[in-house]
């Protein structure tokens, strides 16, 4: 036998004693304030949680990337110890779940709505899918001390870490609680809440660690075991095809119900392996030439080789090129499952549902007979194998079972956005926990997008009796700098846009700067209350100076001021307090609507700084954001807009239907590459090209958003990009208030 596996079987020697209780078949000795534990003589174990990546939904160049780092990561492991790589499937705990996701009530005449809100969330989280998958790394060792281990799983640690890393995966190590956690939720399934623990107090009262997670009782039989009122049945994978396929993993972890998957892993130090390698080969050679002699005697000279005997030639050789020039390691591998369920009729379906997920693969998982509590023991991430399964295997053949599949979005106190198509899951997002909150919305008319906010509609155009007063300002403005200095940079641009366009010289910038001081100077000493000056105020200010360029800036502005289109030259006559805001500026004219634009982001800006001070959020939903980047200040305002937004607690999204035009514009290119979160809905043709250019989005992500219904698409939450959908129930309060498709009001 290998060395390797002869000093593992060694070290994992243990005298066989008879569990006197529930909290023996736990092989845990001890556990330590960092989330190591002892699991053995001289062995200690550390978990480590990783992240999910979009394996699934990838294209195919970026697929053998993740695999190839993948096959790196295995490369790294270190030989001298165990890996266990755990896929946990647990249901969601609908307590957690209603604290941190469910709008609480406030007892306004808006409660019904939240209710409402609240009992679809409840459908959705119970409905199709309520598993959470949860995937981990456990590293075992064999020291003489703690500290040596814990010296050891430092080192590792870190480079577990930048692996993952490079995956696009993150990894984490495990507090004690934590680890102790997973153990409580799958031994205690319903009682997931209950679960507190603190090793300090709880070595203060010279309690057992195990009280606080093992079950009230544990039977097992032959086949099956017994957790309480629950069964469960561990699983082993005997029998490997000659082919993979790398959804395996997924496939079979794919199921409504709670259940582990875990693959022991041995790496073979590579002198070792290939040593071994050359000795098998040799073997099978010496057998070939022993055969051929047997003929030879017979007079036989013309006999072929048989070809079991040349095929196992062949494959030996192959394995020996692996490893000397492939840059692939021998390791030993040992995948287990189990599954539980409500009864024993359930068991055995589920039992049956599996086997038949791993023959489709031409794969054979087998009960485990008589060794049911081994077994538990070697799938929990504890750290410790009782089973001796072992499968030889390359750095490439065990790649296959990758662990990834979708990443899963989920966010605390985020807000529901759909399900994951892929896994199910609900989507639940926090703009505020990205680098930046702001996004887009886009897609084909009738593909969702306006399913938004509602609130006060401000109608703006030149007959409107509705006035907004361009010269609005708060003492907030200038984000604890003067207001003044940020507000004549407004009105210089405002001033270019009133005279046609045309960029101002640095006599015209001087003298507004001047005005736009002189005009303030009253209302600042008032600390910002009383009149408010307005454009027609600083005509009048560019009046009184002597330089015939004012003159010039006062005429050309007159028709804005004292003209026919003077309705922003007025003092602000609507409420801009209200809660929902909507400013229409679909009836401003040609002329007026780039002055409008304009207008309107700086009454926004302005409502922005006052909800800061107060230390609220404010939420920006910008519809048919194309129409605002086919004016060059515009386009420039609202991109220094977007790029502040995020230090004054804003969160600013972007809504078009027309794709197309929004990219010919490189600033909105660039904000919408720059977007930590967009909804990518039903797309034309023309935009589904422009988008997977722009946001690197693979063919098969592309599909996602080609001729799906409304509601369907991908969103991009940071890195995370993942196909969804989101059909809101027709028969609600909710539908009818947001709807906006003709009788459905």
């Amino acid at each position: 036998m290998i060395k390797t596996l002869t000093n593992l079987f060694k070290q994992d020697k243990e005298k066989f004693v008879v569990p006197k209780g529930v909290q023996d078949v736990i092989p845990v000795a001890a556990i330590f304030d960092d989330g190591i534990f002892k699991v053995g003589k001289d062995k200690y174990s550390k978990t480590y949680r990783f992240t999910d990546i979009n394996y699934a939904v990838a294209s195919r160049e970026d697929k053998e990337a993740m695999f190839l780092e993948y096959s790196e990561l295995l490369n790294s492991l270190d030989s001298g110890a165990t890996t266990k790589i755990t896929i946990n499937n647990r249901r969601l705990n609908r307590l957690d779940f209603e604290q941190t996701i469910l709008i609480p009530t406030t007892g306004d005449n808006l409660d019904e709505y939240r209710e409402e809100y609240n009992k679809m969330l409840l459908d959705k989280a119970t409905g199709a899918n309520s598993i959470v998958q949860d995937k981990y790394i456990t590293i075992s060792i064999n020291k003489k001390s703690v500290e040596d281990a814990r010296t050891y799983f430092a080192r590792v640690g870190a480079d577990l870490i930048a692996h993952f890393g490079r995956l696009g995966s993150k990894c984490v190590e495990l507090e004690t609680d934590e680890r102790l956690r997973i153990f409580h939720d799958f031994y205690r399934v319903g009682e997931e809440s209950s679960f507190h623990f603190d090793i300090k107090e709880t070595r203060k009262k010279g309690h057992d660690f195990k009280d606080y997670i093992c079950p009230d009782t544990m039977e097992f039989e032959k086949d099956y075991f017994k957790m309480g009122n629950r069964y469960g049945r561990v699983l082993f994978l005997r029998e490997y095809a000659s082919y993979i396929k790398d959804s395996m993993v997924a496939e079979l972890t794919d199921m409504n119900r709670n259940l582990m998957m875990s693959i022991d892993i041995v790496p073979v130090p590579t002198d070792e392996a290939v040593k071994e390698a050359e000795n098998r080969l040799l073997g099978v050679e010496t057998n070939i030439t022993n055969w051929q002699r047997r003929q030879n005697a017979n007079n036989n000279f013309s006999a072929t080789v048989p070809y079991d005997m040349e095929q196992q030639k062949k494959e030996m050789k192959e394995f020996l090129d692996d490893l000397t020039t492939r840059d692939q390691r021998m390791m030993f591998a040992v995948i287990t499952m189990v599954i539980t369920a409500d009864s024993k009729e359930q068991l055995e379906n589920d039992t049956e549902a599996l086997l038949t997920t791993a023959r489709k693969h031409l794969c054979q998982f087998a009960t485990l007979r008589f060794q049911q509590v081994d077994g538990l023991n070697t799938v929990m991430p504890f750290g410790t194998r009782k089973i001796d399964a072992f499968r030889t295997l390359t750095t490439e053949s065990l790649s296959v079972f990758i662990p990834f599949r979708v990443q899963d979005i989920f966010h605390e106190n985020g807000i529901y956005y759909g399900q994951n198509v892929i896994s199910k899951n609900m989507i639940i997002a926090d703009r505020k926990q990205l680098l930046n909150g702001n996004s887009f919305i886009l897609g084909v008319s009738g593909g969702g997008k306006s399913f938004a906010a509602k609130g006060e509609v401000i109608n703006i155009s030149a007959t409107s009796d509705n006035h907004i007063n361009a010269m609005d300002m708060n003492k907030d403005y200038g984000d604890g700098a003067n207001p003044v200095i940020l507000k004549s940079e407004f009105i210089m641009s405002l001033c270019e846009q009133l005279i046609g366009g045309t960029n101002l010289g640095a006599k015209q910038k001087s003298i507004i700067d001047r005005c736009t001081a002189s005009v303030y100077r009253s209302y600042q000493q008032n600390d910002y209350q009383g009149h408010i000056p307005t454009l027609q105020d600083f005509r009048a200010e560019l009046l009184q100076q002597d330089e015939p360029e004012a003159k010039e800036l006062a005429l050309a502005i007159e028709l804005f001021t004292h003209g026919s289109l003077n309705t922003f030259a007025k003092q602000t006559n609507v409420d801009t307090n209200n809660r929902l805001i909507c400013y229409d500026i679909l009836d401003l004219g040609k002329q007026l609507m780039p002055i409008g634009m304009l207008v309107v982001l700086d009454s926004i800006l302005n409502r922005i700084t006052q909800n800061r001070a107060k230390g609220k959020n404010t939420f920006i939903f910008i519809d048919e954001i194309y129409l605002l980047f086919q004016h060059e200040y515009s386009a420039n305002f609202l991109f220094t807009l977007w790029k502040r937004v995020r230090k004054y607690s804003a969160y600013a999204s972007g809504i078009t239907q027309n794709v197309d035009d929004l990219l010919q514009s490189h600033t909105a290119r660039t904000m919408l590459a720059n977007s930590e979160f967009i909804i990518m809905l039903n797309q034309a043709s023309t935009d589904r090209l422009e988008l997977a250019k722009l946001l690197n989005i693979s063919d098969l992500q592309m599909s996602y958003i080609t001729n799906v219904e409304a509601g369907h698409g991908l969103i991009k939450v940071g890195s995370s990009l993942v196909p969804f959908a989101n059909k809101f129930p027709k028969n609600t309060k909710l539908y009818k208030l947001m709807t906006t498709k003709p009788g459905e009001a």
